[in-house]
């Protein structure tokens, strides 16, 4: 795949991601038009979380069964639909209805991601996945910022039906570049099903075989993200406290300064010729908890905005090595490892989301955010001191490499370069 039309697939990644931000906000504030409670956006936000958690274990056996790019067109179309039908009923929309819309968003978002991060390395090459991810990233960060900035005008002025119709539209942006862009994703030309990933087997069949150090990957990632929660939580709880005349301002500049740095990541990575793997996903791991905690430490408005670009750089950072990391296996078993991925990071923020809400009832947002990172800071450390214990991994399925473009080079196959005859590293 041509470095052009990559940008155009990440340009409509891009599009999808905003609509996904921008309704994050619109469908918590109308689960709470529908519910009449409180108690009902946090049971709609764990459906949602919930559909993610089980749909990871079976997207890598579906992206594996008909293909990842139909994965990805299905998603969208799915979540297109569910949100044309709120944005249609509006303010008459039954619970049921509600409750069934936010399981498609949920489980379509993780079928999406799982199809997207496992075909990377088929569309631009192995030696190019890191730089592809990096732009990935960067793009989603200020799709992000985007999305939560004009969440609030959205709704003011058109409602919730104009938002979620701007979350439709965004969908199918993106399914329709898929369509036109046609982009590789497989390997073979014809999808397969993986061995040990058939649909409808046990659910612990997808961890058989799986190397220890990349399961202590996995689960460092989901306990990363268990960490995330407690900052997500209480970043409104500070900001109304710390500028309760204008609590969305404060937000606002700490999730721009938060973009800024995973922007930087990409740009600082991209000219690296240095290899990275799992020691550099500790490291990162530990930078980037240690960086949440000093921005709930009551710094000055410049001092929080550097610390949140710091955090945001290590954040990118992790994601963009981590992700690189996972697409180093082979083509047949990166479905299995994004789907156990996507149900650790589910798992872990979900149930992140409601310790840190109870924990938050008694203690201060830094007691919370530190006590949480604090768990993040010593899985980092642990997998840190395994690495060292396994320093005699084969460097070639563990390196991410930015290369000078995301195209591949002359007289490389358009799939890039394969990574050993499918067993997973380490194995």
């Amino acid at each position: 795949m041509s470095a052009f039309r990559f940008r155009l697939l990440v340009t409509s990644y891009a599009v999808s991601a905003y609509g996904n931000y921008l309704n994050l906000i619109a469908l918590s504030l109308f689960s709470y038009e529908v519910t009449g409670t409180a108690f009902g956006i946090g049971a709609v936000m764990a459906l949602r979380l919930l559909a993610g958690v089980v749909a990871g274990p079976a997207a890598g056996a579906v992206t594996a069964r008909i293909g990842r790019r139909t994965v990805m067109i299905g998603a969208d179309t799915a979540q297109a639909t569910a949100m044309t039908v709120l944005a249609l009923c509006g303010e008459r929309t039954p619970l049921w209805l509600l409750g069934l819309a936010v399981v498609v968003l949920g489980a379509g978002n993780t079928f999406f991601s799982v199809a997207l991060r496992s075909a990377v390395p088929v569309m631009v090459g192995q030696e190019a996945r890191a730089r592809a991810n990096g732009q990935l990233v960067t793009a989603r960060s200020l799709a992000t910022v985007l999305g939560f900035a004009s969440a609030a005008p959205v709704i003011s002025y058109g409602g919730y039906g104009t938002a979620f119709a701007v979350n439709a539209a965004s969908f199918v942006v993106s399914g329709v570049a898929l369509l036109v862009l046609r982009p590789r994703t497989e390997e073979s030309g014809e999808p397969e099903a993986a061995e040990g990933a058939a649909p409808g087997g046990p659910w612990w069949r997808a961890w058989a075989g799986v190397p220890a150090l990349l399961l202590g990957l996995i689960a460092l990632r989901g306990t990363d993200a268990l960490a995330s929660s407690s900052h997500n939580v209480a970043l409104p709880i500070v900001a109304e406290l710390t500028n309760p005349a204008d609590p969305a301002l404060y937000m606002s500049r700490f999730w721009a300064a938060w973009a800024v740095g995973t922007v930087l990541a990409h740009q600082v990575l991209k000219r690296s010729r240095e290899g990275h793997s799992e020691r550099a996903f500790a490291l990162g791991t530990c930078a980037m908890s240690c960086s949440f905690i000093l921005a709930f430490t009551g710094l000055p408005a410049l001092a929080l905005m550097v610390a949140a670009a710091a955090a945001g750089f290590a954040d990118g950072w992790t994601e963009i090595v981590y992700t690189s990391r996972l697409q180093a296996a082979g083509d047949r078993e990166r479905g299995r490892l994004f789907g156990l991925s996507a149900t650790a990071e589910q798992s872990g923020f979900a149930l992140g989301t409601v310790v840190a809400a109870a924990a938050l009832e008694s203690v201060s947002p830094l007691t919370a955010v530190a006590l949480f990172h604090g768990v993040a800071v010593c899985g980092a450390l642990v997998l840190l001191l395994a690495s060292r214990a396994g320093g005699g991994v084969d460097r070639k399925t563990t390196d991410v490499r930015y290369t000078s473009d995301t195209a591949p080079r002359e007289g490389e196959g358009t799939h890039g370069t394969r990574t050993g005859d499918g067993r997973l590293p380490g194995a």
